[in-house]
């Protein structure tokens, strides 16, 4: 006991310096409301999801994470200090994540797609859609490609401090107050538990963005129909844990005091349309609304259900308690979801989520109009 003391003093002496290093952020955080709900926000880019959590009253942001996921990490470390530049939210640090998942590789998947059929959505990896597709096809970007950034590039830095250990050393200077809102691929949230296993029993809760139940579509125009095809003939499979199948294994069996599990499933009856754009846009303020009216329609709602939930979560209209995990074994389902009801669970340390199965679409699009409205 006496040795694993001394490891977590030297631990956190270290995670002390790495806040030196970080610069004047640390300092504009602890001038914030100490009755403001805490987050983290962990993801591949900078998004509605983004502009929600940071726009809505009652909110500290104390840092936004990187991951690759639909776009390196790198790539969207950039986007997001670009996106809080526009904000004027360079108070809120970026630190940058992990640049790969764990296991999965692109040329495992290449592999894996030539056993088993062609995924929908490869992220990062992808080049071309399967087949014909409204929503525009991703350009192809190398690790470290920081060129074309939508926004320009940014001015300002990410912090030297990794992701894992930036989230490692809030929720001990936080003890029980921050909430992770996870929404990508969770290669982060691995590390930083296998580097500190009281990191996860530290936070106030994980609410993420990932899985698969049984989704059916629910609109009827052109996106929502193809959109179906990534669930259609594969119910479990979805993107943000197929990418990194191994590390949201790891996350669904740490010691969350509670996790909040936003699958694919309530995302079929949303989506970005040009309408919800508009008026998000015309609520913002000038430079917000910019961003907001340059985003592509068509998309369903995912992360933005997170965040929402989060912060209302009354929207909610049908979930389940469920033990969840996720298939790592390589084979044809690799990274698809795997659930219980309590007396059936395997015993392997899967905890127990809450699983938002379904959403009401108008008090989601009504909330994400309010909290992105200029103050």
């Amino acid at each position: 006991m006496k040795s694993r003391h001394s490891l977590i003093r030297a631990v956190s002496s270290l995670l002390l310096a790495a806040a030196v290093l970080a610069g004047p952020h640390a300092r504009a955080q602890a001038e914030k409301s100490p009755a403001a709900e805490k987050i983290i926000i962990d993801d591949e880019g900078f998004s509605l999801m983004h502009m929600m959590l940071l726009n809505a009253p009652g909110v500290e942001v104390l840092g936004v994470t990187s991951v690759s996921g639909n776009l390196w990490s790198p790539r969207g470390a950039a986007m997001q200090l670009r996106g809080l530049e526009v904000m004027g939210r360079t108070d809120v640090p970026v630190a940058q994540g992990a640049v790969y998942p764990l296991v999965n590789t692109e040329k495992g998947t290449e592999r894996w797609e030539a056993l088993y059929g062609k995924l929908t959505w490869k992220g990062a990896w992808m080049k071309q859609w399967a087949e014909p597709t409204q929503q525009s096809t991703p350009p192809y970007y190398g690790p470290n490609d920081l060129t074309d950034l939508p926004w320009g590039a940014p001015t300002t830095k990410a912090s030297p401090e990794m992701a894992a250990l930036f989230m490692i050393r809030m929720v001990h200077q936080y003890p029980g107050q921050i909430t992770i809102v996870e929404g990508g691929p969770m290669t982060n949230l691995a590390l930083a538990q296998r580097l500190d296993p009281e990191f996860a029993g530290l936070a106030k809760g994980l609410v993420y963005m990932g899985g698969s139940f049984n989704p059916h579509r629910v609109l009827d125009d052109r996106s929502a129909v193809e959109f179906a095809r990534e669930f259609a003939n594969s119910p479990r499979r979805e993107f943000n844990i197929r990418f990194d199948p191994e590390a949201a294994s790891i996350v669904s069996r740490a010691p969350w005091k509670k996790i909040t599990v936003v699958p694919a499933d309530p995302s079929t009856a949303t989506q970005l349309s040009r309408k919800l754009l508009d008026r998000a846009a015309k609520a913002a303020s000038p430079a917000l609304g910019k961003l907001i009216a340059g985003l592509e329609p068509g998309f369903p709602l995912w992360d933005e259900i997170a965040a929402a939930v989060f912060l209302d979560p009354a929207i909610v209209t049908g979930k389940e308690d469920l033990y969840v995990d996720y298939d790592t074994q390589f084979g044809a389902a690799y990274g698809d979801t795997l659930s219980w009801r309590e007396h059936y669970q395997p015993g392997l340390g899967e905890v127990k989520a809450s699983v938002v199965l379904s959403v009401d679409p108008r008090k989601l699009e009504d909330l994400i109009v309010r909290v992105v409205a200029a103050k």
